[in-house]
């Protein structure tokens, strides 16, 4: 008697995703001998071919159980499946079968082709569960049946595991149509249509992404995601909550029942010891099984199903991982079962790790393990080399586990863990770490010899200098490199780097570059290559001060290489690359270049803590200063003020910071903001260098925008002979420029021409662009006049004429105020001329007024305007003539007046 459900595709589907990227892969199923779905439990094989089926005409499904192992029980279901897709054609073979009268499956299996020659229709014979037939006879009729099945029939087999039915030569004869895990795993359009089919509420694009990636598209895990919250209305920050739910209800039963029972009590063993590993070879198996077969189980197991997935070779080792959520619950089921052993798989993993050199493995084992001397055993070890890599967290995470008694017994940890705060910029804690490693070492009578003694006096050289104690740093860096050997290679870079940053601190740049140079050629001979990065970004800064930007920036290009030969993204160095390069672009107002850097630097810093992200922050506000949006700089500015609330900073990043916020109120007129500023704004003790500079200048810019020239003129005096004596001369060129405003606002024109043609002739040097264009209007008149007087040089003329049309671009949305609406509520305020009221001026005309105020030349009102230039001449003629003035300048400040009346900073 048969079982008529054994014979029946399932039909139960509701709320089934449709998958078309795979059933159009199986519309070709007739074309091939075989159609194999294989893969482990759970990946919707069975679901996903009852839809295929259900719109073709001549099918026979045969669903498998553990009792069809049995030849003849298997030859019955075999030929009633054939008979149902044929309606019943082959009836002498279905006689055999119930009967058993035949030798050989093979021979029944003949008779059954015998039958089938002339049946013409395409026919599919679906056989599910495959991987329940462990009866090598059975194997062998299947592959008979392969090899003489007719053309126009295909057998569809479903598997966890990869049948033994001669799958290889299929695949090289093109007869075999395979779908394995990877192909079905949900991809994220799927697993959106997925949770949208369950979910009362629609779940967010993100968060069924985020999941669907987490999982690995795996189906069975996204169904029990949906059950454990039917009701979800959750976002994509729960995706961790909803699987960590997920891990303590469902899965474990689902897979202790679909997995764990079905498998032999060695190979559940094997699984257990193994589930340690996140990945493993041949080589760890051995070390946590005992088993040298390790190799060849892996392969089984992949084989069966059993959620083992290959990885990349590395060379010829083949390595293999758990799925992540099967990983989980072997985990759990090895807490469970192997909790006294634990520890000691965790040794030995660590040991298998180790002798293949991968520490970041080992340590995680050691971590594991909770075992302080074979953590220790491994830091040492490995420690430096993980820190010169970059793995700043992992060494983070390991000194902190590390008993502060076994740490202080080795020096070079201490060292170790001092240099990872300096490295990672918690310069406050660095200082504090010293102090307690030199009482604790007295206390254990830990002495140092003077290597050692160099190697921390080449790091408090560089503390030293963080806090801006140059000639104790240069003391400290001196003696660390009279007491280091030849082979102590770090701290020599480390001692030379600090000599070159305090030639660079005070103002001593030639002297400063070929030290950093000499460092870069250290850090690289000895493949310290973060050392060489920091030496390569000094090098560019020096050459910055210097006024050499396209030498700076040909040097950011080595350092931009050396990132990505070295693998150095992830270091916050990458991030200071792209903020200097960014402010070179900036400088030569190639915004949209700037702009892409300082983002990229943000990405940069994504898993770093917030206050880090300050310097881009204020470079992006510089950004959009430049290219006049004051909105979107103000935006930036107020991330800027929560982040400078919330964390202290280096009195340098402070500076930096501050640059476009005193911009930002110069711009919208924010005197009062300016003055608050001013009151509680640092002095350094001097100039010497271009951090200090920058500090004072904008000491000065605050002087200027509340019109306290001699303030100003007190400052800018000091800046200028301290840049000349250390040839400063970007800073220079950036002083000159507030001396050109000085001097307007002092209304001694003749000096402010000198003070810009000097800043011009300086920008052939520097190439700066948007330091002129930020100064707004103030240069736009006196470049005009200078053009006017010819007394430029053709390169200077042609700089002139270029700054004057970024300045005109830059200050094109004032000319937008004298809109209609902005004209009515000027003409109907209580306080406007009476000279504009009687004698208004046409929408044009006001048009034209606002050109003239934001620097365009006729021919330029012209080209805006779309009209001739004879047209202009007269607009501007009625003008004058209804405001009374005679003079384009005059025409400009009368613009300025009504502005302000209006409540417009300009």
């Amino acid at each position: 008697m048969l079982i008529p459900s054994k014979l029946s595709r399932p039909v139960r589907l509701q709320n089934a995703i449709i998958r078309d990227r795979l059933l159009q892969r199986l519309q070709k199923a007739l074309d091939y001998r075989l159609v194999l779905l294989h893969g482990p439990a759970g990946y919707g094989k069975t679901t996903l071919i009852a839809q295929w089926a259900a719109t073709l005409p001549h099918v026979g499904w045969f669903s498998l159980d553990d009792s069809d192992n049995q030849p003849e029980r298997f030859a019955r279901y075999l030929v009633a499946a054939l008979q149902h897709a044929t309606g019943g054609h082959c009836v002498k073979s279905e006689s055999l079968s119930q009967k058993h009268q035949y030798a050989r499956l093979s021979s029944l299996l003949g008779q059954v082709f015998a039958e089938l020659a002339d049946w013409t229709e395409p026919t599919y014979l679906i056989i599910d569960d495959y991987h329940l037939i462990d009866n090598e006879e059975i194997h062998e009729a299947m592959r008979f049946f392969l090899r003489n099945q007719p053309d126009n029939l295909t057998l569809v087999v479903i598997s966890r595991a990869l049948p033994p039915l001669g799958i290889a030569n299929l695949r090289v004869r093109e007869q075999l149509l395979e779908l394995d895990n990877q192909l079905l795993a949900f991809n994220h359009q799927e697993a959106q249509q997925f949770f949208c089919n369950r979910l009362s509420t629609p779940m967010d694009e993100q968060e069924s992404a985020t999941l669907c990636d987490e999982v690995e598209g795996w189906a069975t895990a996204l169904q029990l995601i949906a059950l454990s919250s039917p009701d979800s209305r959750a976002t994509a920050h729960q995706s961790a909550r909803k699987l960590s739910g997920l891990n303590t209800s469902y899965l474990w039963e689902y897979l202790a029942e679909e997995v764990m029972d079905r498998i032999d009590a060695p190979t559940r063993d094997f699984l257990l010891r193994c589930s340690v590993l996140r990945s493993m070879n041949d080589s760890l198996v051995a070390k946590l099984t005992g088993r040298q077969d390790g190799l060849a189980q892996l392969s089984e197991l992949e084989r069966r199903g059993l959620f083992v997935q290959r990885m990349d070779m590395d060379g010829d080792t083949i390595w293999f991982r758990f799925h992540p959520l099967f990983a989980s619950f072997l985990q759990h089921c090895c807490q469970q079962q192997l909790s006294a052993e634990l520890p000691e798989l965790h040794r030995r993993a660590a040991a298998g790790w180790q002798a293949l050199n991968i520490p970041s493995e080992a340590i995680h084992h050691a971590l594991a393990a909770s075992d302080a001397l074979l953590l220790r055993e491994i830091l040492l070890q490995y420690g430096w080399s993980l820190f010169h890599h970059g793995e700043l967290v992992l060494l983070s995470d390991c000194l902190e586990a590390l008993p502060y008694n076994e740490l202080i017994q080795s020096p070079n940890l201490v060292l170790l863990q001092a240099w990872l705060a300096q490295s990672q910029h918690r310069y406050t804690q660095v200082d504090a770490l010293l102090e307690r490693a030199k009482q604790a070492m007295a206390e254990h009578q830990v002495r140092l010899n003077d290597a050692l003694q160099g190697e921390f006096n080449a790091l408090r050289a560089q503390v030293a200098l963080n806090a801006n104690r140059p000639e104790e740093a240069l003391h400290l860096a001196r003696e660390a490199l009279a007491q280091l050997p030849q082979t102590n290679f770090y701290g020599r870079i480390v001692a030379t780097s600090v000599i070159g940053e305090v030639h660079h601190y005070l103002g001593q740049l030639s002297s400063a570059l070929p030290m950093m140079q000499r460092t870069e050629q250290m850090a690289r001979r000895h493949g310290t290559y973060h050392y060489a990065l920091w030496a390569l970004l000094q090098q560019s800064e020096i050459l910055i001060a210097q006024g050499f930007l396209q030498a700076a920036y040909e040097v950011q290009d080595k350092a931009l290489e050396l990132v990505q030969t070295q693998h150095l993204e992830q270091l916050p160095l990458h991030e200071f690359l792209l903020r200097i390069r960014a402010q070179i672009l900036w400088s030569w107002y190639r915004l949209d270049e700037a702009e892409s850097c300082a983002r990229q630097g943000l990405q940069v810093l994504s898993g770093y803590e917030a206050k880090q992200q300050l310097q881009c922050v204020a470079m992006l506000a510089k950004v959009s200063l430049a290219r006049g949006d004051i909105d979107n700089a103000s935006q930036h500015l107020q991330r800027c003020e929560v982040l400078l609330h919330n964390a202290d900073y280096h009195s340098d990043w402070i500076s930096n910071a501050d640059i476009p916020r005193l911009l930002y109120w110069q711009m919208t007129g924010d005197k009062q903001a300016v003055r608050s500023w001013l009151a509680q704004a640092e002095r350094p003790e001097a100039a010497c260098n271009h951090f200090l500079q920058g500090q004072w200048r904008n000491i000065a810019r605050a002087h200027l925008i509340l019109e306290e020239n001699e303030q100003a003129a007190e400052v800018l005096q000091h800046l200028n002979s301290e840049a000349r004596r250390l040839n400063l001369y970007s800073d220079l060129n950036r002083n000159l420029l507030l001396c050109t405003v000085l001097h307007w606002q002092r209304n001694e024109r003749s000096e402010a021409q000198r003070a810009l043609m000097e800043a011009l002739t300086l920008s052939n040097r520097t190439g700066f662009v948007s330091h002129f264009v930020i100064e707004g209007e103030i240069v736009a008149q006196l470049l005009r006049q200078l053009l006017q007087l010819n007394t430029l040089s053709e390169m200077e003329q042609h700089k002139a004429q270029r700054l004057l049309k970024d300045i005109n671009q830059h200050h094109r949305h004032k000319f937008a105020h004298f809109d209609e609406g902005f004209v009515e509520k000027l003409l109907n305020h209580p306080h406007v001329p009476e000279l504009i009221r009687t004698s208004p001026l046409t929408q044009r005309e006001w048009q034209v007024l606002g050109l003239i105020y934001s620097g365009y030349s006729n021919e330029q009102i012209a080209v805006e305007l779309d009209v001739a230039a004879t047209t202009i001449k007269t607009h501007i003629r009625n003008l004058y003539q209804k405001l009374g003035i005679l003079h384009r300048q005059d025409a400009v400040e009368q613009a300025q007046k009504l502005l302000k009346l209006m409540g417009y900073g300009v």
